[in-house]
């Protein structure tokens, strides 16, 4: 017994050291996820011979932002490939490759569990407590029309890598199930190696709320200089009453707290006004629901010399732009039975599917371009997007997670 206990040790360790240095990890005859070997094929079953099933594989590694390079394609079949990470974050999307034939695409993936230090931890919510964002592993999703994937390799990031932190949300944190969608999943598809999308936001939260469940500090204690600390709240911060409250009052003093933070560790903060809510009036145009919100934040941003990025009024012109109709289709709207488990129809004006998500971190990009426009040297390639003219729903290909979830993200 106390040999076999050793070994297990040993084997944990070996794996745990090993993303200390670059590590390749091929795809055939390799095994199933376990907590003595620490690498694996997890969540689905493992991909059978000319299965165009999706499958995920996970790895264990410490916390950081890691370097991931995938060599796609298949010797015997073509390919087209999405490669998800962690909780849905888009890095690769419909790949095609020929039989035969392969590609390698690299791109930097940020991992974190809750811990902070030995006796503090983020307070995360029960139904997050199966989030692949706040596990021990970074797992990755092979998806497509054919997924092909030959190998996997895994390194520590270069240290030299900007990492952006995005603070929010419902509407910008990593929905794992569909057909919920935020913009913080899909804005890495855009950036190539010198940036990592950190999203640390979550459904229900608000500015105050999200400090002090040690959300942000989990941020600053993996942050460096030259980082960027992304905030968009208000959505949920508008339903706090009582004296104190408000716009001006506890929203403000809880943002500045952000601002003050990132620049005491030389990262750069950036205010994101809240997206705007799905509703029209008669003629066609969107109401604005959240009260002095954005209006606050855009006075702070002055005030404080802080970059603004106006997804309130980008996310307007998208909404009108697609029309009280067709907008419908870049939210979770969808017949009862349309995902596992669903029993009653889905109406929601809040939150977005895939199509709305990525559409909405087309807006994002613009915004940066003229907010931070130093970030977007960064991008691997530039959407040129302009929210009055969307891309056409009918176009966008996205292909579904193995998991539907049926109740409604945190926060309204």
């Amino acid at each position: 017994m106390k040999t076999r206990i050793i070994g297990l040790l040993l084997l944990a360790a070996t794996a745990s050291q090993a993303q200390e240095y670059a590590r390749t990890y091929p795809l055939t005859d390799t095994t199933r996820y376990s907590e003595e070997t620490g690498y694996g094929y997890d969540l689905v079953a493992t991909p059978v011979k000319g299965s165009k099933a999706p499958f995920f594989f996970s790895v264990r590694v410490p916390d950081g932002n890691y370097k991931v390079t995938v060599r796609l394609g298949n010797k015997k079949q073509v390919g087209i490939t999405t490669v998800r990470g962690e909780s849905r974050r888009l890095f690769i999307e419909n790949l095609p490759t020929q039989k035969g034939k392969f590609v390698e695409e690299t791109f930097i993936i940020n991992k974190r569990n809750t811990q902070i230090s030995d006796n503090e931890f983020v307070r995360i919510k029960a139904r997050e407590k199966q989030k692949l964002n706040w596990d021990d592993k970074l797992t990755l999703e092979f998806n497509g029309d054919a997924p092909a994937c030959e190998s996997i390799r895994i390194e520590p990031a270069d240290p030299s890598v900007i990492t952006v932190f995005l603070c929010g949300n419902s509407t910008v944190v990593d929905q794992d199930n569909e057909p919920w969608a935020s913009w913080g999943q899909m804005i890495p598809r855009f950036f190539n190696t010198d940036v990592c999308i950190a999203n640390y936001a979550e459904s229900g939260e608000s500015a105050n709320s999200f400090i002090a469940a040690n959300r942000l500090k989990k941020a600053l204690s993996q942050m460096k200089a030259g980082d960027y600390l992304f905030m968009e709240f208000g959505h949920n911060d508008q339903k706090q009453k009582g004296p104190g409250k408000g716009a001006y009052y506890s929203f403000m003093t809880s943002l500045k707290t952000y601002i003050d933070e990132a620049r005491a560790r030389g990262a750069y903060p950036v205010l994101v006004t809240p997206t705007q809510r799905r509703s029209f009036n008669s003629d066609g145009r969107i109401r604005d629901t959240h009260e002095d919100y954005p209006e606050a934040m855009r006075w702070l941003a002055a005030k404080e010399n802080v970059p603004l990025i106006d997804l309130n009024n980008l996310t307007r012109t998208l909404y009108e732009a697609l029309g009280p109709e067709t907008s419908k289709r870049a939210f979770v709207h969808y017949p009862a039975g349309s995902y596992p488990g669903q029993t009653k129809v889905f109406e929601d004006n809040t939150h977005f599917n895939p199509y709305g998500a990525y559409q909405i971190a087309k807006c994002v990009i613009e915004g940066m371009k003229q907010a931070v426009p130093q970030l977007t040297e960064h991008l691997q390639f530039d959407p040129q997007y302009n929210p009055a003219q969307p891309d056409d729903v009918n176009a966008f290909h996205w292909n579904d997670s193995p998991f539907a979830e049926a109740e409604k993200p945190d926060g309204n």
